[in-house]
């Protein structure tokens, strides 16, 4: 019997296999369309891109058709070569050098030759194609971008390289896929299902007719439309606002925290990334190092956020009952913490109300050091602060649809164990995270949701890009509400300041008023220093303004930060009270901040950067003039601030 159980094991297996083999070669067609087979030739049909509108229904990316070469190096038989280059305006050279690539893709299958004809190149081609065995043309679409603003939202299409080709199977050589932006992110939605059809050929490589009489085919799905939450007017109203100046403006509607304005400057038309010099004007942008247009500054940078944390700071006081409503603090001229912090208030007694609207440093750095110093145990008490203030969505990755972003930083026990050694945390060592001048850094989404927060009294939606795509739910992270730690009652106070900012005739906003339209903002003031060769180079301060408006029923909160540009109340606070009353009021009433911003420029700051950076020797005498004339405008800023 034990002898006839191993014959019968091998008998049934080879059964097995033998009927497996024949399923596979014979009866499953599925198996000969996968493989190469030189009988059966795969003709790709792809889809249109899905269409691109703002929250208006306004077009923003449609289509254009676009022509590719395609090539089977195993087909090319018998062409003259000098007629093929000399049609298409290439070299020998050229010829020989994107064969010889066609080939380590693969000898049997299509790949890209040359890229996106336009019309009369693609005529000139296909008038003479049968003469050229091996090559074809392979209709595609590309980009075309209806309007000039929101390259850094939309990102571009490009072809698939090697490392997508071998991860996702989807693609083929030549293939086009989104990179950064919503194409990247929406990818998939955008795309569509490209249409496929098999044909057969003789045995004289020629097409004879659909195999199978076309039962295999199937048809191209156009990709899905999306409709974005950006309100184009307004981004390109910011993207006006922002020219000659280097920053990021993030607009939210504190509602459903979609994103209304998404500003990075420097910026470049988006038309620039499609066609036959896409990757000549990419290298450029690329290597731009100093302007650094690709690098979205609204979601990828990150700034301390000098006075608008206050806000943070005040709320987390009043939380942690340290301090309430008529908690007074002195200033003069700031206080001592161990180490004096100046503040510009002079002498005065400061409450949550006036602290918050002259943003005094010794008001909220008395707060702090309540706050830290409330319990005995210094690392617990840091990371209970540092708690509430993540709770805003600081020091995270907020989860937005875009596909990059920065953490930014908000320090915790662990930080600051290694900082000291373990040593106990005295307040005084960590009192600059009161104003936003520690060891805290943010983006500027970060800090427009921070103040989403603040006008929906205590939480947020996660800030989001998509509004709606067609015949498909929008994902639910997007309608779910995250609570900070602050109790609701806490807020009403604080926003009355950040309205007092703007009202209070003495408030640091006071200046940037507009009538009618009662907006909640806050200045600030970051420090900026940059290190080059060893040495340590103070540069003119970041502006910061933060805001949300109307002061009841908010439909809108805003982030700005202007690189370089003085203080708060010079750059970027213009720049948000204009973007809020765009929004709010569909006009401008403030022409003076209007034509200020629209025609100012802070390039002779940013030529001293890359003067320091690239140690270029300069005429002084044309350097002393410009500090001259910059020392002046100085001046009378100042004394426009102190009549205001």
């Amino acid at each position: 019997m034990r002898k006839a159980v191993l014959p019968a094991v091998i008998i049934i297996t080879s059964i097995l296999l033998i009927v497996r083999i024949f399923y596979l070669q014979v009866i499953d067609e599925n198996l000969k369309l996968q493989s190469e087979n030189n009988a059966i030739k795969k003709v790709f049909d792809f889809p249109e891109r899905g269409y691109i509108y703002d929250r208006n229904g306004k077009l923003l990316v449609a289509n254009q058709p676009s022509y590719d070469i395609m090539v089977v190096p195993r087909e090319i038989k018998n062409i003259d070569t000098t007629e093929f280059c000399n049609l298409l305006h290439i070299t020998k050279e050229y010829f020989i050098k994107k064969i010889e690539k066609a080939n380590v893709y693969s000898p049997r299958l299509p790949s890209v030759f040359l890229s996106q004809l336009n019309k009369a190149e693609y005529a000139a081609f296909q008038e003479k194609e049968r003469k050229f065995e091996g090559f074809y043309t392979q209709k595609r679409s590309l980009r075309d971008y209806q309007v000039k603003e929101g390259a850094n939202i939309f990102g571009f299409i490009t072809q698939v390289n090697e490392a997508i080709l071998n991860k996702n199977k989807y693609y083929n050589s030549g293939d086009l896929i989104g990179k950064q932006g919503v194409e990247q992110e929406y990818e998939e939605i955008l795309r569509g299902i490209k249409g496929v059809k098999y044909l057969l050929r003789d045995k004289h490589n020629k097409i004879i007719g659909p195999y199978k009489k076309g039962q295999f085919d199937t048809i191209a799905q156009q990709g899905k439309d999306l409709t974005l939450t950006i309100d184009h007017e307004l981004q390109k109203y910011g993207t006006d606002l922002m020219i000659n100046k280097r920053g990021g403006i993030v607009a939210i509607e504190p509602k459903t925290g979609e994103i209304l304005a998404l500003v990075s400057a420097p910026t470049y038309d988006p038309a620039l990334l499609v066609g036959r010099q896409r990757s000549k004007n990419y290298t450029a942008l690329y290597n731009d190092s100093i302007s650094k247009p690709l690098y979205d500054r609204g979601l990828q940078a990150t700034y301390p956020p000098g006075s608008p944390f206050k806000i943070v700071t005040g709320l987390i006081g009043l939380q942690e009952e340290v301090i309430d409503e008529q908690t007074t603090f002195y200033c003069n001229h700031g206080a001592n913490f161990g180490r004096f912090m100046k503040c510009h208030c002079g002498l005065h007694s400061l409450q949550l109300n006036n602290g918050t609207y002259k943003s005094c440093n010794s008001y909220f750095g008395n707060t702090y050091k309540r706050t830290i110093e409330k319990y005995k145990d210094s690392y617990y008490s840091v990371d209970n602060w540092a708690n509430h203030v993540k709770s805003f969505g600081l020091g995270q990755f907020l989860g937005t649809d875009m596909p990059i972003g920065a953490k930014g930083l908000v320090p915790t026990s662990k930080m600051y164990k290694k900082m000291y050694n373990g040593s106990p945390i005295r307040s005084s060592y960590i009192i600059s995270n009161s104003i936003g001048q520690g060891e805290v850094l943010t983006s500027p989404i970060q800090l427009a949701n921070m103040m989403a927060v603040v006008a929906n009294q205590g939480y947020y939606y996660t800030p989001h890009i998509v509004k709606k795509i067609k015949g498909q739910p929008l994902d639910k992270k997007f309608t779910t509400k995250h609570y900070s730690t602050i109790d609701k009652q806490y807020f009403p106070p604080i926003i009355q300041g950040l309205a007092d900012v703007y009202n209070n005739p003495i408030g640091t906003a006071a200046g940037l008023r507009v009538q009618g339209l009662n907006i909640c903002g806050k200045t600030g003031t970051a420090e900026n220093k940059i290190r080059v060769a060893g040495k340590t180079y103070q540069l003119k301060d970041h502006s910061i303004f933060v805001a949300f408006a109307p002061q009841e029923n908010p439909t809108i909160a805003i982030a700005v930060f202007i690189e370089n540009g003085y203080w708060g109340s010079r750059w970027a606070g213009p720049i948000a009270t204009l973007m809020v009353e765009k929004y709010v009021n569909g006009k401008i009433t403030r022409k003076d901040l209007e034509d200020r911003m629209l025609n100012g420029s802070l390039l002779s700051e940013y030529e001293k950067i890359e003067n320091i950076i690239f140690q270029r020797k300069v005429d002084p005498i044309k350097v002393q003039d410009s500090l001259n004339k910059i020392n002046v405008e100085i001046s009378e800023a100042k004394k426009e601030e102190e009549e205001n």
